[in-house]
This record gives structure tokens, sequence and C-alpha cells, in this order.
């Protein structure tokens, strides 16, 4: 690895939708440049990529993978991502480690919902952009009325580099619209009505070739190629190659393309944050400090966990301290690996523009920044979607119990776009992901490599339970079993808490009669209050009867849900002076809360979510027509540029569970969404009666 300087290495990163043939496109690459004696294969499971045993049994990527050849004296990074949206988190990551995208397409099924989607993400991390027409082999293809599409939706500056030379079975080869201008010559279309867009957005790049245009002078071979160079690296011109990554026809051409115009390491201008906030630009130079970024975390059964690094700037080396700069620790590097997809072999260093792997660091998440010395820069955090799909999880057998909660962890230090979270007030164990596709893949995954077997359901909705309106009662708790008994009596009063109060100025003798203290909780807005007055309630069990009184309102009284929004006054009690202790005290708080707070007009609460809807433009009317359904609130819409249109609405959670499976289908996979928790409103009284009905018969089956 070392052997190659920053300015002879080239990271490319494969985008496309699924399906289109970047993995086979890598294959056909690594063959060409003499990569192994035949182009591996996803549908007989010999591809070099594919390493994990999902993506053999599914025959598409699950995750993203890494290779490199050489060609022409320059080694070209390759990292192959998935197709699928499902897997739109493996897509980021890969993109923050390189400076070119190939964004890879069929000829057949043109633009699809992941094309636009990662030619957008590749031009929000400014990356040089190639587009890739694969699969010209096939029937039924207009290539003329291709390219037109591609300019309507990604603008007149995506202009074809060559053009195909017989189509279906008739493919046998490709010709460059750049020194062919004597006609068709084979090709479907004459290469000099894109050879003259091309000349026209490099000329307009240079103003010295601009000038000599104008004045009819021919350019040269090379000024032509470094102003398509120029042009690319500046975003003004997104060539167009033709290929047939099947039978491999124009790949060399595209190898071409990668070596000659595919941006070094050093063009991509990186900036990193100081940690006095300064902005500050991160050189793809050996001399200069050591900056890396962790983009890709794989547990592997063999080798451990891999941290795959990209180094931005200097030289790392093995057996050196790094500092994560995330945790503000230093960690040695031992050894340093050179991954070729499934094949691993030590190197002695990386620098500059190298991708280099670590293996059997725990510390290291995705996104860490790495450096050495004094210097304390952070490199920009990758941002990923948040996983809307949700699904409770618990362990199939007793002896799953004990590996489920490693295992999950394992895949979330993998997969930035999975989270596991337990419910503190349903108990459960909710995992989440991008679609059902990509958690049907983490059961596989947890199957086959942990050897851990779930049972899955769809979570509950965290409903709570509140009152509207005061209410006061008593409890007595008496017991006698022979020797000392228990003896505890509890007044309350409860009031309805209004949202976003106060507690400096709202907790007053003008609002609650002869308060002493109280205590806020502001996560549920809940207050308990010290009313008591002639000391009917001994001191030292006053904090008691908040305990009981907590406990009650964390198991709920309506339907089994967390209580919040009032405020609970202890204003009387009696006790004994041999049978009064704590846990009598507590009991009878807890019993005296849930009789008076089914006097106080209890009601259910359902957390209300804020939506960001992303759709075609045309699917709009669908859109909003489906959130009525789903007691849904229009709140404004932003238009974006393609044609695409963002919803911002709000809308229970309980009617959200199945979104992602709805909007796909309205959309043919086009639309995304995100979702927050925006705050909690009241259950109207039809669904709130079949809530609790439910609940209790629930109960009662337990």
């Amino acid at each position: 690895m070392s052997k190659f300087k920053s300015e002879q290495i080239r990271n490319i990163v494969l985008v496309g939708h699924g399906a289109v043939g970047k993995t086979t496109l890598a294959d056909q690459l690594l063959f060409k440049a003499g990569v192994g004696s035949r182009a591996g294969s996803v549908d007989d499971g010999t591809s070099l990529l594919d390493t994990d045993e999902e993506a053999k049994q599914h025959h598409f990527s699950i995750s993203s993978a890494m290779v490199h050849f050489e060609h022409h004296g320059l080694r070209v990074n390759v990292i192959d991502t998935p197709g699928y949206p499902d897997f739109v988190g493996e897509v980021i990551s890969a993109i923050c480690a390189a400076e070119t995208a190939l964004i890879t397409m069929s000829a057949t099924a043109g633009i699809e919902a992941n094309t636009r989607r990662t030619f957008e993400l590749a031009g929000q991390a400014h990356l040089a952009r190639m587009i890739v027409i694969n699969k010209l082999d096939q029937e039924n293809i207009d290539f003329a009325r291709l390219v037109e599409s591609i300019q309507d939706s990604f603008g007149k500056n995506c202009v074809p580099m060559n053009v195909p030379c017989g189509i279906g079975t008739k493919f046998h080869a490709v010709k460059s619209t750049l020194t062919s201008h004597a006609g068709k010559n084979g090709s479907i279309v004459d290469p000099a009505v894109y050879g003259s867009s091309v000349m026209d957005i490099i000329a307009e790049t240079d103003d010295e070739l601009m000038e000599r245009y104008l004045e009819g002078i021919e350019l040269t071979s090379d000024e032509v190629l470094g102003g398509v160079s120029k042009a690319i690296a500046s975003g003004a011109l997104i060539p167009i190659l033709c290929v047939c990554a099947k039978t491999g026809i124009g790949v060399p051409e595209l190898m071409d393309a990668i070596t000659d115009f595919a941006l070094a390491p050093g063009e991509l201008v990186r900036h990193a944050t100081e940690e006095s906030g300064v902005d500050v630009e991160v050189a793809a130079a050996e001399d200069a400090p050591f900056v890396a970024q962790v983009f890709k975390t794989r547990i592997d059964p063999f080798v451990s966990k891999m941290s795959f690094i990209r180094v931005m700037s200097g030289r790392l080396l093995k057996d050196s301290m790094v500092k994560d700069m995330r945790t503000g620790r230093g960690v040695k590097i031992h050894q340093l690996l050179d991954v070729q997809g499934g094949h691993v072999e030590t190197v002695d260093e990386a620098h500059a523009g190298d991708v280099v792997v670590v293996a059997k660091i725990d510390e290291f998440q995705v996104g860490d920044t790495l450096v050495n010395g004094d210097r304390g820069v952070t490199l920009p955090r990758m941002i990923f979607p948040t996983p809307m799909i949700g699904l409770a999880v618990e362990p199939k057998s007793r002896s799953d119990q004990q590996k489920i909660s490693g295992a999950l962890h394992k895949i979330e230090e993998e997969d930035p776009t999975f989270r596991i979270t337990r419910d503190p007030q349903t108990h459960e164990m909710v995992m989440r992901g991008m679609s059902d596709l990509h958690l049907q893949i983490v059961q596989e995954r947890l199957h086959k490599r942990d050897k851990v077997d779930v049972v899955t359901h769809a979570p509950k909705v965290p409903y709570r339970e509140t009152i509207v309106s005061r209410a006061e009662g008593s409890y007595r708790h008496k017991k006698q079993s022979g020797g000392s008994g228990q003896f505890a009596e509890v007044h309350l009063r409860l009031y309805a808490l209004p949202q976003d109060i106060d507690p400096s100025t709202y907790f007053t003798r003008e609002h609650f009669e002869s308060l002493r203290s109280h205590h806020y909780d502001s996560e549920l807005n809940f207050a308990f209050l010290d009313c008591v007055t002639g000391g009917s309630v001994p001191n030292q069990f006053i904090p008691a009867v908040e305990k009981g009184v907590r406990e009650r309102m964390e198991r709920g009284v309506l339907a089994g849900y967390q209580v919040q929004d009032l405020a609970v006054a202890l204003f009387f009690g009696k006790d004994h002076p041999v049978d009064s202790n704590e846990a009598a005290f507590r009991t009878a708080a807890s019993n005296c809360f849930r009789d008076v707070f089914k006097n106080a007009k209890p009601s259910l609460l359902e957390p209300i979510m804020h939506l960001e809807i992303t759709v075609p433009g045309e699917k709009l009317g669908d859109i909003t027509g489906d959130l009525n359904t789903r007691r849904g609130r229009m709140e404004g819409m932003d238009s974006l540029p393609g044609g695409m249109q963002t919803v911002h609405a709000r809308a229970p959670l309980a009617e959200l569970m199945t979104y992602a499976r709805s909007l796909s289908s309205m959309t043919g996979g086009q639309g995304s969404y995100t979702m927050q928790f925006s705050h909690y409103e009241p259950v109207p009284p039809n669904e709130q009666h079949k809530i609790i009905s439910a609940a209790r018969m629930a109960e009662d089956e337990e």
C-alpha cells in the first residue's frame, strides 16, 4: 500500500439503486485489471465482494465492500455499496471515504428511487460524479431518450462521454464522444452530438480555452482531457459512460475514465473543526498532521471487530498511538490490514488517501475522528437517517436470553441505521431499522452468526394517563396478623397540571393551600406537594407517601400506562405509634392515588409525532389523503430539486406503525420520511375506550 503516494490513489464509491449490477461491475473491474483468473459472479456466489452469508443467499449486497486494483500506475480503491434504500447507512458512510461517485443505473429500468437519492447524497458531499449506464445488452432500450431523462432529472451537464455501438445482443463496443466526430461509424447515435456539448462545458470552465474554442481553434487532446478533469472536479460536467458489466464491454474504457478523471485525494477539500470551534482545512499530504475517520465497522467471527479507516491527512504507522476525539483517549494501533473483499494482508503504514483496516479495537465507532500529537480536530459527523420501523424482540429460549443483548449490540455497532432501545414504560426491548427487509436481515444474521433466535411482534404504543379535573380522597391501610401490624391513613388531593409551567412561581400558597414544600419532575410534569398541617403525617413517612404515589403512577390506573401532568398533594393522614412504618404508608399512598385518580376524570394521552415526508410532486394528493385517514394534520410543504416535495405534518404514533410500508406502496419506493416525537395529546373518546378495553382483556388473560 505504501508504494502509492496520495496523488496516485483514487477512491471511488459505487452507488445507485438495487439490482443495477454494481457488484458485478466491481468484479469485472477487478478481472480486467488482472485480479483473479475470471470475473466473480453474484448469481453463483463467487463474487469477491459479497462475503456475507446473507448477501450470498439473497443475491444482493447488504453491506459495503472494499476492493482495489491497479491501472495506469494508479491504485483505485473501490467501495461497493448496497442498492436498496433499506441499507442507505452503508452508502452514507462509504461516500465519506471517497472523492468520486459512480452512480450506476440500469439501461432498462432508468432512473429509480435510489438513483436520485444517491446522486443527491454524492452531490451534498461535493464528490465528483460520473453516471454509469449498465445492462446495455438488454432489449428495448432507447439510448437517446434515456439520456434525455437523465438530463431532465439531474441537469444538462450530464453528457455522454461515450455511446454504445449496437444495443441489446448487438452491443459490442463503445465509442468516445470526444474523439469521434466523423459520424456514427457503428454507434447508435452520432457521438458528435454529445461531443459538442462536452466541449461547450469544458470551454466554459476555462477562460483561455473558451477564447480559443470561440475562435474555432481545435483544442489538443491534452487540453481536452485537462478541461474534462477540471469540469468534472468543479461539478460543471457529469460524464455518462456506457458498459455491460456482465460481458465486460465498456469496462476498459470506464477504467481509463476513472484513472483520467476521478479526483485524487488532494482535489477534494476537506474541513475539520478545532476544539476552539475554528474551521480548518485538512490537507491530503503525507507531511501534514495525521487525521483519519472510521467510516465502517464490521464484526468478523474470525478477525473480531474490524474498523475501516480513511486516512485524510498525514501517515499512520503500525504500533503507533492515536487519539480518538470522541472519547479523548489514546489508543495503540498494533496492526494495519489491507482489505481485498474477504481477504486481508498486513501492511506497515498508510498515508493520506489510503483506506486501511485495524482489528480488535473495541473503542472505535463509525464516524470517530482519529488524530495524533496535540492536534485536536474533528471531522464533520456522519448524519444517518433515523430508523422508523420497530419490532419488539425477545429471546426464543432461555439459552438465547443470555446472548441476545450482546448479539444485538454487535449489529448496532456495525449498522448506524439500526437501534436497540428498552422502553421504560412498556418494558419491551425494541429494535428499529429502515424497513421490514432490514429487520429480517438482522434476524438472519442473529441466527447464522450469533446462533441466537428471537420472537418479534409489533411494539406497544407508549400511551400516557392523566386527569382533567381536581379530586380528593383518603385510604386507610390496616393489617393485623399477630405481633406488630401495619397501619397508615393517607389523604390526597389531585390537580391537573397544565404544560409549560414555571415551577419557581407556580407552586405557591396562592395555588395550593398550606403548601410547605414540593418536588417537581419536569419529564413527567408531575409535582408532589407536602401540604401537611399539625403533624398529622410524621415527617419521616412523607417520602414513603411520595414513593407509593410514584410507584402507582408508573403502573398506571386506567390501562397500565405511566401517569403524567398532575400534582399530588398530601394534606392529612394518621399514624399508629407501633404499627406505622414506611411500607404501610407506601401501600396506603398507592391505593389512595388509585382511588382518587378514578374520580378526577382520567384520560388517556397518545404520542404525537412530527413528520417530514419527501415524495415526488405528483404523489402529493395520495400522501395528503392518506394522512387524513391517519388523523394527521398538514403543517406545510417545501419544494425540492428534481420535482420532489417535503410535507410537514403531525400524526399520532398509533396511526404510523405501518406507515413505511404504505408510503413505499404509494410512491413506488420513491418516498422517504423522518419522524420525531412532538408532544402528547388526549386520545379521542372512541379510541380511548378500545385501548382501555384491550388492556383490561390482556390483564385478565394474564
